[in-house]
């Protein structure tokens, strides 16, 4: 889909200093999906990002992982987990090289689970540059009003990390 007037921008954060999440509230309900692009650091090596949907601390969420960095492929699956993630380790370090790209399919719909794709590349000199894509879902019918992201192991995500979320409008 081509980036023009279906793109809406919603809200963009530029963190000032290290935080321990990011949040965006009172998402405005007149889109169809979601798109939630990043390019941070977290300050722990071996981290993973996760958000989280409305407050939502229970196990209804699920995940299946596709990764990939030239030489090796791998997948894994989780269900019953307490929130969305991108399980990669690898990505993120205490530069602003790891890239995010979450769509949120359905956000608004009040009949249906949410469905989330997810995408984390790095590309770098470094030792892993690479790509992998998750597929997560929330098992709730609740429309999103508000979306946290945070790494999972008590980091910070490093000053500069930039987040931007957008509407998308129906096709």
């Amino acid at each position: 889909m081509a980036a023009g007037s279906t793109y809406t921008p919603i809200a963009t954060q530029t963190l000032s200093s290290t935080a321990s999440s990011v949040t965006f509230s009172s998402i405005p309900q007149g889109y169809t999906d979601l798109i939630i692009v990043g390019n941070l650091g977290i300050s722990n090596t071996g981290t993973t990002l996760s958000l989280r949907f409305n407050g939502d601390t229970g196990t209804n969420y699920s995940e299946t992982t596709l990764s990939g960095n030239g030489s090796t492929a791998s997948s894994s699956r989780a269900s019953n987990i307490n929130n969305a993630y991108l399980n990669d380790t690898t990505a993120f370090n205490s530069s602003l090289e790891g890239n995010i790209i979450f769509n949120v399919m359905n956000y608004s719909n009040s009949t249906t689970y949410k469905t989330v794709l997810g995408r984390v590349n790095r590309a770098s000199s470094g030792s892993y540059p690479g790509s992998a894509a998750w597929v997560n879902l929330w098992r709730s019918t609740s429309a999103i009003t508000s979306i946290v992201l945070f790494p999972t192991d008590n980091s910070n995500i490093i000053s500069g990390s930039t987040f931007s979320l957008y509407g998308i409008l129906a096709a």
